[in-house]
């Protein structure tokens, strides 16, 4: 195992800074929804499949509304298709950046407890006691 170490500083003003672009990226999406734990659980997921079978499925019912319900809103649908097709690459630009910022906070912590452990360790062992 590679032991990363990191040495860097966020301003205030950068944090600042940062929160205040997640929020301008946040006020870019107005539909975003949140979804309980049981929501998530149960509302159907689209994977690669089943967005297949659902463009299929769509045009079919182009083709043959005469058989379709009448509440079945094809563009609707569609355009519900684009969104998660649009949405797919801000997932996984803001994934990698979750995952880099967690892996740099692991990072960072994990230093700053191995020397808070290390001080310690050689307090204990000159008799030194907290102050």
């Amino acid at each position: 195992m590679t032991i990363r170490t990191i040495d860097a500083t966020l301003t205030q003003q950068e944090v600042e800074n940062i929160v205040a672009a997640l929020k301008t990226i946040r006020e870019q999406l107005p539909f975003l929804v949140g979804l309980s734990t049981q929501e998530r659980r149960q509302i159907p997921k689209m994977g690669r499949k089943a967005q297949t079978f659902a463009v299929r499925a769509l045009n079919m019912a182009v083709q043959h509304t005469d058989v379709m319900p009448r509440h079945l809103n094809v563009e609707e649908a569609r355009r519900d298709i684009a969104l998660f097709e649009a949405l797919n690459p801000i997932l996984q630009a803001v994934s990698h950046l979750r995952e880099l910022i967690e892996d740099t906070q692991m990072v960072a912590g994990s230093e700053a407890y191995a020397a808070a452990r290390l001080a310690y360790n050689s307090a204990k062992v000159s008799g030194k006691t907290w102050v």
